[in-house]
């Protein structure tokens, strides 16, 4: 009987352990490991991931070359599946003068694209580089230049990029137009709040004003809108897999500077040996003082007293507006942000702060306008075009159709990330690359 017992123990062991290496075997096989094309530490997988691999990242690089300095975004974008990218890191720098200083010597321009090519090389895997697409746009400095010195500027850009390890292709290099500036901070803007890639979501709009140019951009969700639009005022694109229709404008010659320049009573060029004393009913009565636009020193005074400032300066405000802005109605039905001057003069009447951002309604600016133009200032270090600068942009809104209690709001950064149109122009030039 103690054989056949022990036998029966034996092949007890022997099956447990049978059971206990299956159990080990089939949970080392399921247990979630590391995939062996990523590298702890390394800002990329290896070009030998799966295509159906989760998680991988790009890169894009944005030159703005701006009137007063250029400056380089690189940005780093993260990519799961056919998902949205998502912006995983921005490495930003800027170097002064603007490209526009060496129009009389493009190959001058050379060591400071240079330095900036070298600092995305320091941004990026050096794997990565000959995927990532190098752009440069071209605002208001080139834009102001003769065509043919702005073209040895752009042929000497293009050049150090076809030298550099970059992608780079014939429409690396571009003068962008006011238009494209203002689609692509509507896409950067939709981006951060993550409307632009939410079905659930409607996108909000956007109201830059610069100092040579404003814009507006927004979706119309009325057919209306797109119907009675002047035709280039609607754009369709693709982003993202989604074709998206907006409505926008950029109107050149009504940024907040050359309004100025106009209300006063210039011209927007040189005085050839013309008079460059202004007098305006914006200003204080029978103050005097100066002012720097476009490299000429104007001399600038108040009218003799009279006729009460604020009024004064509304009628002649209107009369430089006059027919020059489309209404559309839609518009203060859709919830908007507004940057550049919108925001700094909202930072001069104490209504936000200047590092949090915040709302603020047309009204503000009508009645902040009233008060200023009254003689009654906000501080002692306050411009003597205040008065001026909130009458413009008051009546500005009002023609482009928001009524008085329209609230915008008011922001530097969404989510940490700087409200710029670099980052939507790269998006735009990453979807187009995909197309070709």
């Amino acid at each position: 009987m103690k054989r056949p017992k022990l036998a029966g123990v034996f092949l007890f062991v022997g099956c447990l352990l049978a059971y206990l290496m299956f159990v080990k075997r089939h949970y080392s096989a399921t247990k979630p490991r590391l995939p062996p094309y990523y590298q702890p530490g390394s800002d990329q997988l290896t070009d030998d991931r799966p295509a159906s691999a989760g998680r991988s990242f790009q890169y894009g690089i944005m030159f703005d070359a701006g009137s007063t300095g250029t400056r380089i975004h690189v940005f780093k974008f993260q990519i799961e599946n056919n998902e949205a990218p998502k912006l995983a890191h921005e490495t930003f720098r800027a170097i002064k003068p603007g490209l526009s200083a060496y129009a009389d010597e493009p190959e001058k321009c050379t060591s400071g694209i240079t330095e900036l090519l070298e600092v995305a090389k320091s941004s990026i895997p050096s794997s990565m580089w000959t995927i990532t697409p190098v752009v440069l746009k071209a605002t208001a400095g080139l834009r102001l230049l003769p065509g043919e010195k702005a073209k040895h500027l752009l042929d000497t850009v293009r050049t150090l990029f076809l030298e550099s390890p970059f992608l780079s292709r014939d429409d690396s290099v571009s003068i962008m137009d006011g238009t494209d500036e203002g689609i692509s901070a509507w896409i950067t803007v939709n981006f951060l709040t993550g409307d632009l890639h939410s079905t659930d979501s409607s996108t909000v709009g956007m109201l830059d004003l610069g100092g040579g140019s404003t814009q507006i951009t927004f979706s119309p969700q009325d057919e209306k809108t797109i119907q009675m639009s002047p035709i280039d005022y609607i754009r369709s694109f693709q982003m993202f897999n989604n074709t998206h229709t907006v409505y926008t404008h950029s109107y050149l010659g009504l940024g907040l500077m050359s309004a100025r320049l106009a209300v006063l009573g210039g011209v927007d060029a040189s005085p050839l040996g013309g008079s460059t004393e202004l007098v305006s009913p914006c200003l204080a009565p029978e103050s005097s003082g100066s002012w720097e636009h476009a490299d000429v020193i104007y001399t600038v005074k108040g009218q003799k007293a009279g006729e009460p400032v604020y009024e004064a300066c509304l009628t002649k405000v209107e009369k430089v507006l006059y027919r020059k802005v489309v209404k559309v109605s839609e518009a203060a039905d859709v919830d908007f942000y507004a940057f550049s001057y919108y925001y700094d003069r909202a930072v001069d009447l104490g209504v936000i702060e200047e590092k949090k951002g915040g709302t603020i309604q047309v009204a503000d600016y009508i009645s902040a306008a009233k008060r200023v133009c009254s003689g009654r200032p906000l501080s002692s270090l306050q411009s003597p075009f205040l008065c001026l600068d909130l009458v413009y942009i008051s009546v500005l809104l009002q023609e482009l159709g928001f009524p008085p209690d329209k609230q915008f709001k008011l922001a530097r950064t969404i989510n940490q990330v700087e409200t710029s149109w670099a980052l939507g122009a790269t998006f735009h030039y990453i979807e187009s690359l995909k197309r070709h």
